[in-house]
């Protein structure tokens, strides 16, 4: 492995986000070889220095792992909850390295989440820069016309703001319900439910299908599998990312 920049290193090892691996770094607490180590900008090569926070060693890169998940209804988007509930880490059974899911998918809300412990890349999904799509198969109630469509395609003014324009697509539509297939690229809280919901339509089940280049295609509920080398490789580029 090539010198790297100290904060990268500790980021990737775990040890906290960049951001928070810098301060670290000002703080004193790193020694390299021995020595302290305040200069952001210093390169060096985890296979070669021996870099300790705190006067620990820090764990040598673990390997990259990268899971899409189709999550049932009922399962917590978070590594661990202190009340018991399942949570998505809780159903992926043969990976020892710790990984976290990339963003979040509401309690209630089923379909296609990632998981990893790829920070660098997480971080890049997840930033508004990049306006990573995610698109849901909703199946809704109430009168959903073409003017309703058409807000939702423009910016839905919510508590927290207006919303960015949506992709949307009637999928099926009876008397009762419709189904319609909505894509976005911001990450509110329950922001799709509240979408429809302002629209006057309620949500009675939603499924994320698809997220940045990734679909669950025939994965059942609950089944996961590892990233191919194409998704992965065009999934960094989207992200801004080289490998």
């Amino acid at each position: 492995m090539s010198e790297e920049r100290l904060q990268k290193i500790l980021s990737r090892a775990g040890i906290a986000s960049r951001r928070a691996a810098e301060q670290i770094i000002l703080d004193g607490r790193v020694t390299v070889d021995g020595k302290i180590i305040t200069e952001l900008g210093a390169k060096f090569d985890i296979n070669i220095n021996k870099i300790s926070v705190d006067n620990k060693p820090i764990p040598l890169t673990e390997e990259k792992i990268y899971i899409l998940l189709n999550k049932p209804q009922n399962v917590l988007s978070s590594a661990k909850d202190d009340r018991g509930r399942t949570t998505v880490v809780d159903l992926i059974n043969d990976v020892n390295e710790r990984i976290y899911p990339v963003g979040r998918l509401d309690y209630d809300t089923e379909g296609l989440i990632l998981l990893t412990n790829d920070g660098e890349l997480m971080n890049s999904l997840l930033h508004p820069k990049y306006q990573i799509n995610k698109t849901y198969l909703a199946k809704v109630t109430g009168n959903v016309t073409k003017d309703k469509l058409y807000k939702l395609q423009n910016g839905i003014q919510l508590d927290d703001g207006l919303t960015a324009p949506a992709i949307v697509r009637v999928v099926g539509k009876s008397n009762t319900e419709a189904k319609i297939e909505i894509t976005i690229h911001e990450g509110r809280n329950r922001q799709v439910r509240r979408m429809f919901a302002a629209i006057d339509c309620e949500v009675k089940k939603l499924k994320r299908i698809k997220f940045a280049n990734l679909t669950i295609h025939d994965l059942k509920i609950g089944q996961y599998r590892r990233l191919t080398e194409a998704e992965l490789e065009n999934l960094y580029q989207m992200a801004g990312l080289k490998r």
